[in-house]
């Protein structure tokens, strides 16, 4: 196999198409993305996107534990506390969300196979796929509240599009959703047993009627889901929604973290490890969740990704981003010393400092389009 983080191939047609292959290959460090990953996959995607003769694009990943379980995190760690390149978290960042954007807004029919962990990044990555498949091994989660950032990647997007408080309940406790999970708010579309994915890449290079490529994608994965479905455990958002929704049911932030944390006595696991998550988290980043979500309900994909670049920059500026970091990866106390113990101390001001641009001239995103074509 080889050595190469990220492969490219293409796949062969009826009707003279092609499909185009991508295949994130760095299972040791469950596909974790590095900028040596996301240049060529950006410059890829949107050279296949440009040609009439790739019909879709496939996204896969190589190692049986995920598809992808978020960025390299570590090297902006690196960057933000002057031990490698200080201009990294601002080139990495940058093109991680053009990346996630260029997906959401590719015309070309997009498969990602979202088996094993879906994590971060690797949410960004996913969700943006026209057709998105998760299996019975499939684990999605934004957990930034653990390491003091905040869901990103587009995450305002996708987020403000699942059930009323059920966006906001995952993304303050960063609670791992299973498949079944997915398919019920809206972040998957079929469920199909991983055992069939050549089945379903060998499909794809059988469609005799490319005329509508979308429609054509949408046929073989409703055959497949069909006939070689994934077994998937019931859904825990599903089962817990009224306990959700009555736990987040306050005016305010105060109120609805202190709804949360109640759970963390809950008999569920399930819930009462979100919950904890959110207790144990970033007080600062619970804040940024809060108004990311809350004002970014009817943003465009476009300004949606253009605030979190703000957010994201900030909070390399901020003390909390590379303290969490810290904790949970470099030293692995998993004991972060956040910069505020509470939500209720963290000021006003504070927050708003992270919606500010910390660059001068125009934003790097600026010439994002901003209507799919």
């Amino acid at each position: 196999m080889s050595e190469q983080p990220i492969l490219f191939d293409e796949i062969e047609a009826t009707g003279g198409k092609r499909v185009g292959r991508v295949t994130l290959n760095n299972p040791d460090a469950l596909n974790a993305l590095t900028l040596e990953m996301i240049e060529p996959l950006y410059k890829q995607l949107t050279t296949w996107d440009a040609d009439t003769e790739i019909a879709c694009i496939v996204l896969q990943a190589n190692g049986e534990r995920a598809f992808c379980a978020g960025s390299n995190i570590v090297a902006l760690y690196n960057g933000m506390t002057g031990q490698g390149d200080p201009d990294y978290p601002q080139r990495f960042l940058t093109l991680e969300y053009r990346l996630c954007h260029a997906i959401h807004r590719l015309t070309t029919p997009c498969l990602a196979w979202g088996d094993g962990l879906v994590i971060g990044a690797g949410m960004g990555l996913f969700s943006g796929a026209s057709h998105r498949v998760v299996t019975a091994r499939s684990a999605l989660a934004m957990p930034e509240i653990k390491i003091g950032l905040f869901p990103d990647c587009g995450a305002t997007w996708h987020f403000n599009r699942m059930p009323p408080r059920l966006g906001l309940f995952v993304a303050l406790t960063g609670a791992r959703l299973n498949a079944e999970d997915a398919l019920v708010c809206g972040l998957a579309d079929r469920a199909i047993a991983h055992e069939a994915k050549d089945d379903v890449v060998a499909a794809l290079t059988r469609v005799d009627d490319w005329s509508q490529p979308h429609a054509a994608v949408s046929r073989v994965l409703r055959h497949m889901s069909r006939e070689q479905p994934a077994t998937l455990a019931p859904s825990k958002l599903l089962a817990h929604s009224t306990t959700i929704r009555e736990a987040t049911d306050a005016a305010t932030l105060a109120g609805i973290v202190s709804g949360i944390r109640r759970l963390t006595g809950s008999d569920d696991p399930w819930l009462a490890e979100s919950a904890a998550n959110l207790a144990g988290g970033c007080p600062v980043t619970a804040h940024l969740i809060h108004r990311q979500l809350g004002g970014g309900r009817y943003l465009s994909l476009k300004q949606a990704v253009m605030r979190e670049l703000k957010m994201a920059l900030q909070c390399c500026r901020h003390p909390d981003f590379a303290e969490g970091v810290r904790a949970l990866l470099i030293d692995k106390d998993r004991e972060p010393h956040w910069h505020f113990e509470s939500v209720a101390e963290v000021p006003a001001d504070y927050v708003d400092a992270h919606f500010r641009a910390p660059w001068d001239g125009d934003h790097p995103l600026k010439d994002l389009p901003d209507v799919k074509p």
